[in-house]
């Protein structure tokens, strides 16, 4: 790898990023227009969603469990159990129960995201999805910290309320030092890199496919 692993985390996440008009339903809830009902499906899709990624990740720790990757996979999915108890506390203040909200139906639209990550659990050469989950974090950092402001300015939630999109809209150093270690172990050439760039652009798509499938779910005819 001719380019040092940070620089190339940069490079892949600025060419990564998402256009500010491509989410549809972060924009409504940071304006308080977005109905009380969509964030409700919001956290019962979620539910879904952390679990699916927490043993993915898990996977492709047991996968990496010789070199710098296992570990760095094993902390993101505890950091995926440690946000699953704080989203009790969101769905619980949009009235729904963890019962109530495991008995949602799953809308296509928001599981693509997590069906892709355990297909690449499976196949995903772990540089690349290295360089894939810091790309996509970036973006989901971002959504998570507009939605945490608009829930606190519009809708009247607290800080336990809000404590699920804070977790991931904080800063986090420490796991991009630990993204450019395991980087730095696993050395990847450019077909390494290039399949990274491929599975954060797949990411980036279905990450905007959860947003906007919420955005145009039934759930929104039934108001606030």
């Amino acid at each position: 790898m001719s380019r040092k692993p940070r620089q190339v985390l940069e490079d892949v996440r600025r060419e990564l990023a998402p256009g500010e008009r491509e989410n549809r339903l972060v924009p409504e809830i940071a304006a308080g227009t977005a109905p009380l009902t969509v964030l409700a499906e919001l956290a019962a899709q979620q539910y879904r969603i952390i679990g699916s990624d927490r043993r993915s990740l898990l996977v492709l720790a047991a996968r990496c469990a010789d070199d710098p990757g296992g570990a760095y996979f094993a902390g993101l999915a505890d950091s995926e159990g440690e946000a699953l108890r704080m989203l009790e506390a969101f769905a619980a203040r949009c009235g729904l129960s963890p019962r109530e909200a495991a008995a949602r139906k799953p809308l296509p639209g928001c599981q693509a995201y997590p069906a892709y990550l355990a297909w690449l659990a499976l196949n995903g050469d772990p540089a690349g999805v290295v360089l894939a989950l810091t790309a996509n974090f970036a973006a989901w950092g971002g959504y998570c910290a507009a939605v945490a402001t608009g829930l606190r300015r519009h809708y009247g939630f607290d800080d336990t309320d809000c404590a699920f999109f804070d977790f991931f809209a904080r800063p986090a150093p420490a796991a991009e030092d630990a993204a450019v270690a395991v980087l730095e172990a696993l050395s990847p050439d450019g077909g390494r890199i290039g399949a990274g760039r491929e599975y954060g652009q797949l990411l980036q798509a279905y990450e905007l496919m959860f947003w906007n499938t919420l955005a145009d779910a039934p759930a929104r005819r039934h108001g606030r």
